[in-house]
């Protein structure tokens, strides 16, 4: 089995292509997956357990707003990358703040000198039939933790930052809002859906790391582990 890192979060993943094809219209994830009385896998232990997809689906959050609505208020908001080397520019002579917004994992394993994690996404908690059925989304592409929004994830940043901070945020890969011929519309990541929160809840100096920190790392700038 494949680390959830490995991959996409699959709430980012296209679902024209990337989708799980059942009988009917209830959306995990961006995976389609069934409401009727049957298991959502006859073949798989959740079906042999015998779980019902009863739950409906909650209401939608901010965060899973469509990309190209989130990508429209960043740029209206001038959210600006900024490459790894500028990044540590800034922490080191301008006072920014790098927050972290990868899993806890992810992040003791190694991250930036000064940087604080905020997870946007943890590891998925209950066992509803709701959440069950998504764990199951995740383990067909062989995923075993799968992630959900972090419900807390503002409640958290507003108790160590105030609405003038200068903050850097960052994941792994980056993402980003420059067009291309493959991805008019960029490519949207784990840090530009935690700007997009930030920017909607009125921070107001918000940068994002263009190339994460799989570019910081690779760059060979600081870093540090807890483990």
């Amino acid at each position: 089995m494949l680390a959830a890192s490995s991959f996409t979060n699959p709430w980012l993943l296209n679902t024209a292509s990337k989708s799980l094809w059942c009988p009917s219209s209830l959306v995990v994830n961006s995976f389609p997956l069934p409401l009727a009385s049957k298991s959502c896998f006859p073949q798989s232990p959740v079906g042999r357990f015998g779980v019902k997809c009863t739950a409906t689906k909650p209401p939608k959050s901010p965060a899973e707003e469509d990309w190209k609505v989130k990508r429209e208020v960043l740029l209206q908001k001038r959210v600006r990358s900024v490459e790894v080397k500028e990044a540590l520019r800034l922490q080191t002579e301008n006072n920014f703040l790098i927050l972290d917004v990868r899993p806890e994992a992810e992040f003791k394993e190694a991250h930036a000198p000064g940087a604080i994690n905020i997870q946007i996404y943890r590891l998925i908690k209950e066992w509803t039939p709701w959440d069950i059925a998504r764990r199951a989304a995740f383990l067909f592409f062989g995923i075993i933790s799968g992630t959900e929004e972090n419900p807390e994830f503002l409640q958290i940043v507003e108790s160590k930052l105030d609405k003038d901070a200068k903050i850097i945020v960052a994941c792994s890969s980056g993402g980003t809002m420059r067009p291309s011929q493959n991805l008019p519309q960029g490519q949207q990541s784990r840090s530009l859906i935690a700007a997009y929160l930030l920017v909607l809840n009125g921070y107001k100096n918000v940068y994002h790391l263009d190339g994460g920190l799989y570019n910081w790392f690779k760059e060979g700038l600081p870093s540090i582990s807890e483990e």
